[in-house]
């Protein structure tokens, strides 16, 4: 793998950590393990229940 490329992924990486991007897979991969044979929720789903989560909370937040 070229320097480039390895630089890349690891932009990459921070990148979606910093978003909240790689919460949903986890969420789906922690799902799969502890309730197999039950469907996880949509992307959607999950993102308004942690937004609404939030919400009370407000931490760090401006608005």
């Amino acid at each position: 793998m070229t320097t480039l490329a390895r630089a890349w992924r690891g932009v990459r990486w921070y990148l979606r950590e910093l978003t909240g991007e790689t919460q949903y897979d986890r969420y789906v991969e922690r799902h799969a393990r502890e309730h197999a044979g039950t469907p996880p929720l949509s992307r959607r789903e999950f993102e308004r229940r942690r937004i609404d989560g939030q919400e009370p909370k407000p931490g760090s937040r401006c608005c």
